[in-house]
């Protein structure tokens, strides 16, 4: 493993049962990095991030800042540092914004839960307006800014970030992006699952695509894939599958 590289997964795999959704997946996640994961409707990317934060069945080596972890549990690996915000944000609706960010911040050392909360509320200024507000009660860009910000609370060394802007209002999107930016300085990977291309485009270091369960392509450090391109990678690969 390079001495930079936060997160590597080998022949990675996930499955339903005796089902696989995904085979011989193989990528790696260095520190201060965004990879974006793209890929058609049903090419897996849920699935991925599944088996990599232990919430689906898989087989294949996941080494997260040197250690093997894929015989742990989902709770033992997040409280090694890696951290899914998934499409449902996982909150908890009853609960407000203080306390969904104080129940994030009980995965990260005692001295350190009030500086990582109020970083969140730093990254996204609107929570500390609504401390006392129950969570279910926001809108729904409010709620994904509250779901991240729980995760920063929790102090990972790797964020994966599943359909962040899925069902959001294009006003909201600039706040994600800088706090991901943001994020990115501090040192953390980040995993983007993302369908909006030009939002990916405009964070990642790194692509990854996933094609029928499958990582397709992954570029070197600097190098783009257009939409087009994109697109023929898709009908190409989904062919050949």
């Amino acid at each position: 493993m390079a001495h930079d590289a936060l997160l590597e997964c080998t022949a990675l795999s996930a499955r339903y049962g005796r089902i696989a959704v995904c085979r011989d997946m193989n990528f790696t996640l260095n520190r201060g990095e965004v990879l974006a994961v793209l890929g058609p409707n049903g090419a897996g990317k849920t699935s991925m991030l599944g088996s990599v934060s232990g919430i689906v069945s898989g087989e294949g080596s996941v080494r997260l800042l040197g250690q093997e972890i894929n015989q742990l549990p989902a709770d033992r690996r997040a409280k090694l540092g890696l951290r899914l915000v998934p499409e449902g944000r996982g909150l908890f609706p009853d609960l407000t914004v203080r306390e969904n960010l104080r129940l994030g911040a009980r995965l990260a050392a005692a001295d350190q839960r009030e500086r990582l909360i109020e970083r969140a509320v730093t990254l996204f200024p609107v929570l500390g307006d609504r401390w006392a507000q129950q969570a279910g009660s926001m809108s729904g860009g409010e709620q994904q800014m509250l779901a991240v910000g729980k995760a920063i609370a929790g102090d990972p060394s790797v964020l994966m970030l599943d359909e962040p802007t899925q069902g959001l209002a294009p006003g909201v999107f600039d706040i994600l992006r800088q706090a991901i930016l943001a994020l990115r300085d501090d040192g953390l990977g980040i995993v983007l699952v993302e369908q909006r291309h030009a939002f990916a485009r405009s964070l990642s270091d790194r692509t990854a695509v996933l094609v029928g369960g499958r990582v397709v392509y992954e570029s070197a450090s600097g190098e783009d894939i257009d939409r087009d391109e994109l697109m023929r990678l898709y009908a190409e690969t989904a062919a050949a599958v």
